[in-house]
């Protein structure tokens, strides 16, 4: 991590924020160095955990990038409820939570029960943005102080746990450092280039694309409190970025307000726009690609790759809408079930191997026995990679919708009804039947001011897909559910709208 940071040119700003003056990359490298001594003191050196619990912005920014390189840090979600605290921070194992001054009473109360040692963040008025001091009470001597070597762990974060309990994934220094190298090539990135960056940084896609790739290639990073459709543009003409990176939902949110922004849409002059963390629909990198007249790069990522796995490369390549592109880093192949590999057009699972990759999950042997099987890493995602070497996803492998023994993709059926004037927003998910097992239903946003029946879409769905793949129930929402990263979510859905036999 120290060493990531140590390329920017001593003058050039490295954090950003709203309102705030710049922090250069001298000042995060003085930063960094003056974190790990601070550390050391406080009984705290490399593979020790801090859990950090911060609000988005340029604080979180150098807390992950300071705090790591001397040591172990553990993002979490700020909204989180003292039953969520209790159970990540225990499986944590961490040894000091790191809050602001403001606090979080949830998280507090956590620490206490727990014997958590506190540290606080101490901003002082008029700081440049991200430079902060720590305060807090020593918990004795470090037994390995100094600045956290290749091996050492830099990063632990847990799974979504959407179906099961939660899985901890514990990345390396190396592994983050071969991240953010293979972001930075796939996208150019050079001290010139600007990340505007609305990613929650609890996750890995704000923490190792927005930040650590532009930080590493010597660029800066803007730090917003967070996503704000609302604020986006005045954001966009403060921070006058050459890219930005969200999840789909963000887009979408995005462009609907891209019309009454057209003067801060010129004025910009985006480079490219990144999206990942979940599928872009089509039809949404189109109407991006207009409204900014720029590319937009679908890339392909996962916690346990250190993010990204593979993407659509820059212009003049082929840039493949609803495909994840070529792999961008560790190598990709499609695996049979019996762990035979597939060639061009089979359908299997995507399974992936390389210095960006996790060794393993923590304390949990029977998932490492199955994600860890036939020398790759197994991603749980079904898909196909064309003859150029794009890769397609057809969906989680539990979330193909199995309607009496026929196999649907419900993103297949997504990018169906899209193509429905009156459709803004779907989600394709199983729901149960009694005597299928499984039948198809989707959630809907209408468009603003559109108007469309539940017959009108299953008669466009009925011209373009087979019988059988044709939701037979649609849901129609003003907003879809969705997790705390902004990604739409299959799995559960059903429950949630009541849609149970």
């Amino acid at each position: 991590m120290l060493d990531m940071i140590m390329r920017g040119a001593a003058s050039d700003p490295a954090i950003l924020a709203p309102g705030r003056p710049a922090l250069s990359h001298a000042g995060l490298q003085d930063l960094a160095t003056d974190t790990i001594g601070r550390l050391n003191e406080l009984g705290i050196g490399r593979n020790d955990r801090v859990a950090i619990v911060l609000p988005n912005g340029p604080e979180m920014a150098a807390a992950f990038v300071a705090v790591g390189a001397g040591a172990t840090t553990a993002p979490l979600n700020p909204g989180y409820r003292a039953e969520e605290f209790a159970f990540y921070l225990t499986d944590l194992n961490a040894r000091a939570l790191l809050l602001d001054t403001i606090g979080n009473e949830a998280a507090e109360q956590v620490a206490a029960d727990l014997g958590l040692a506190i540290l606080r963040l101490e901003v002082e008025d008029g700081a440049s943005a991200g430079l902060f001091g720590l305060s807090g009470e020593a918990i004795g001597a470090t037994s390995n102080p100094g600045p956290a070597e290749p091996g050492d762990i830099a990063l632990v974060l847990h799974t979504s746990g959407t179906t099961s309990r939660p899985k901890l994934v514990p990345l390396s220094q190396a592994n983050l450092a071969a991240s953010a190298e293979n972001i930075r090539a796939t996208l150019g990135l050079k001290p010139e280039d600007r990340c505007l960056n609305i990613m929650p940084l609890f996750h890995i896609h704000g923490l190792i694309a927005a930040v650590l790739a532009s930080l590493s290639a010597g660029g800066s990073v803007f730090c917003t409190p967070g996503f704000n459709a609302l604020r986006f543009f005045s954001w966009l003409d403060e921070a006058a970025p050459s890219w930005y990176t969200a999840v789909p939902t963000m887009h979408q949110a995005i462009l609907a307000r891209a019309a009454r922004n057209s003067d801060s849409i010129s004025s910009a002059k985006l480079r490219f726009i990144r999206s990942s963390s979940s599928s872009l629909p089509p039809q949404v990198m189109a109407e991006l690609e207009e409204a900014f007249g720029c590319p937009v790069i679908e890339s392909y990522g996962m916690t346990e790759a250190a993010h990204q796995m593979a993407s659509n490369p820059l212009p003049p390549a082929a840039r493949k809408p609803g495909s994840v592109g070529v792999a961008a880093g560790p190598e990709m192949a499609i695996m049979s079930q019996h762990g035979g590999l597939f060639g061009a057009g089979e359908v299997g699972e995507i399974v992936i191997r390389g210095p960006n990759v996790t060794a393993g999950y923590e304390n949990n042997p029977d998932a490492n026995a199955g994600a860890f099987a036939n020398g790759w890493f197994h991603t749980g995602d079904q898909g196909a990679m064309d003859t150029e070497g794009y890769f397609r996803i057809t969906g989680r492998l539990k979330e193909i919708i199995n309607r009496g023994g026929e196999k649907i993709s419900p993103r297949e059926v997504d990018e169906i009804l899209m193509d429905h004037p009156a459709v803004a927003q779907v989600v394709t998910f199983a729901m149960p039947h009694d005597k299928l097992g499984e039948d198809v239903a989707a959630a809907i946003v209408l468009r603003e001011g559109a108007a469309a029946s539940e017959r009108d879409i299953r008669d466009f769905a009925a011209t373009r897909l087979a019988d059988f793949k044709v939701p037979r129930k649609l849901v129609f929402l003003e907003e879809i559910p969705k997790g705390a990263t902004g990604k739409l979510q299959r799995i559960g859905l059903a429950a949630k709208l009541g849609l149970t036999t």
